[in-house]
């Protein structure tokens, strides 16, 4: 059996599990743009025969990529085969052959596969450094997570990006991520900052997507905090969404993300203070991103989606500045009525009162006003026992507002109606 040496440094924790483990051995003059294009998650096609194995995984193809990595007849040939098919039998083999930082790693790989119950412990952590070290962190912070110990995972998560940064800052941002993920407010917002400002060189669209995505939700659920919206988080968040949207994420080849994104770049605009003629333009820009969304989302496969969306669009269009305002107001009636359908009175009382509520106000604007009357009737009545008596009283001064304008017509008096819209 030959010995084979680990290239340093090397791309773990780039990838999704299971390449994430898989070590690249060392090889005469190894091609640095191959290696730098692993380490910033991008694919390549030039690469030596030797890492053909990492380039399998990389398109799926594990059984062949396992096939490649068990042609070396080395302990790392066999811990790479092994973090690819997860067989007891090769683990119990690298028990016996395997030393030093490759014993610690098939440890940690042996956890990450369910075989053994822990990872290695920090003591037996010693003889890692770098971004090996920074895996065998981010392995142990999944299993604290599992012992529900969330303090001891963010701290090891942060501590371990911080080391690891300047040696693989794709891996960093991810590990920020996460750590994230574990806190919440100012402080998982300035670890998202970091993480999206690491991923700048990152060559993989849809990670960089997630983060921007992720980095926006933060600072629209910052700005929620408080009695009136924060407009500087909300700019951050529209830039945030604007630079998923630019990361290369697209309605092709990612429409889950695309939606999110375009979705929640609606809500951020009509969150934004209505006043002045930038509103107008905001307005106008949020229903066209629910429009996109939608092109994603729909009633059969992405129902809860889809109803929210759709919900959104519908009360842009009423608050939409537009030459034919009634054609945007008929534009939301109909879609109220068809998420009526999707949120029976049985099943979801209060929400169906919402949207009869929107629905309401939207045909009183346009002077239908005895369905509009009726609509606003049964709402109170849903909003009243279900305990949302603010709402429950917009309802009641929108039939008499409705009452008194058709009292006025049959005065033969002007019928427009001047409820706040």
């Amino acid at each position: 059996m030959k010995e084979q040496r680990m290239l340093r440094p090397q791309p773990v924790g780039v990838f999704p599990f299971p390449v994430g483990l898989l070590l690249l051995p060392a090889v005469e003059d190894a091609p640095v743009g191959a290696l730098q294009v692993w380490m910033h998650a991008g694919r390549t096609t030039a690469f030596p025969e030797q890492w053909s194995f990492y380039a399998l995984a990389l398109q799926g193809e594990m059984e062949q990529a396992a096939k490649a990595a068990l042609q070396e007849d080395s302990a790392l040939g066999r811990y790479n085969t092994f973090v690819l098919t997860a067989d007891p039998a090769l683990y119990m083999v690298l028990c016996q052959e395997a030393r030093g930082e490759l014993g610690v790693l098939t440890q940690l790989a042996a956890y990450a596969h369910g075989i053994v119950d822990a990872p290695a412990v920090e003591e037996q952590m010693a003889v890692l450094d770098g971004e090996m070290l920074a895996l065998g962190h981010m392995i142990q912070a999944a299993h604290l997570l599992e012992l529900n110990e969330l303090h001891p995972a963010y701290d090891l998560l942060l501590q371990s990006a911080e080391q690891v940064r300047d040696i693989s800052p794709v891996f960093a941002a991810q590990m920020y991520s996460q750590a994230a993920q574990l806190t919440a407010g100012r402080e998982a917002l300035g670890l998202y900052r970091k993480a999206v400002a690491l991923l700048e060189t990152c060559q993989d669209a849809r990670l960089r997507a997630e983060t921007w995505v992720a980095l926006g939700q933060c600072c629209q659920e910052i700005s929620s905090r408080g009695t009136t919206p924060d407009r500087g988080l909300l700019i951050e968040a529209t830039k945030a969404y604007q630079s998923a949207i630019a990361s290369g994420v697209s309605l092709e080849q990612h429409p889950d993300l695309f939606a999110l994104a375009q979705n929640n770049l609606g809500l951020v605009y009509l969150a934004m203070p209505m006043d002045g003629e930038g509103a107008r333009l905001r307005t106008a820009v949020a229903v066209q991103s629910f429009r996109e969304a939608l092109k994603v989302y729909d009633r059969e496969r992405t129902p809860e989606a889809w109803v929210s969306t759709q919900l959104n669009l519908a009360n842009a269009l009423q608050y939409m500045h537009s030459a034919h305002p009634e054609e945007n107001l008929a534009q939301a009636v109909e879609i109220y009525e068809e998420l009526l359908e999707a949120r029976p009175r049985g099943i979801d009382p209060l929400g169906h009162a919402r949207l009869l509520a929107n629905q309401a106000n939207a045909l009183a604007h346009l002077g239908i006003f005895a369905p509009a009357l009726t609509k606003a009737t049964e709402a109170h009545k849903l909003l009243h026992w279900h305990g949302e008596p603010d709402l429950a009283q917009s309802m009641l001064t929108l039939t008499e507002e409705i009452n008194r304008r058709l009292a006025a017509t049959q005065k033969g008096q002007p019928t427009v109606l001047e409820v706040a819209r």
